[in-house]
């Protein structure tokens, strides 16, 4: 994207954005997930079905801080002028897929071959 046309379209991504983190924000804090990582109640008895839980709550947790990087790294991109360009080929990535996915690093042609 042209410097003229990320300026357009900044304020309409950033508010996209901007949503997405406080969602991914907030289910972290649902999770307990804090500075120190998850926290768990000390009091809970330690068997294999806690433990099961714990594993799946520790890669959801891991899911949605690799989400949030996404689109903190997106928000940085579009401070600096960089949004919109994919990570791999520097072509545009097109606007349905921003739309989309307005944390998205590839264009649907770099997207497919990663798969």
């Amino acid at each position: 994207m042209t410097p003229q046309q990320t300026n357009e379209i900044k304020p309409k991504y950033k508010d996209l954005l901007l949503e997405e983190r406080d969602q991914l924000v907030a289910r972290l804090e649902e999770l307990g997930v804090g500075g120190d990582g998850l926290s768990y109640d000390s009091n809970f008895a330690d068997s294999s079905q806690v433990t099961a839980e714990r594993g799946e709550v520790d890669r959801l947790a891991l899911e949605l801080q690799d989400a949030l990087n996404l689109v903190d790294s997106a928000l940085s991109k579009l401070e600096n002028g960089e949004f919109g360009k994919c990570e791999d080929c520097g072509g545009n990535i097109g606007e349905p897929r921003l739309e989309a996915k307005p944390s998205a690093r590839f264009c649907m042609d770099c997207a497919a071959k990663k798969r």
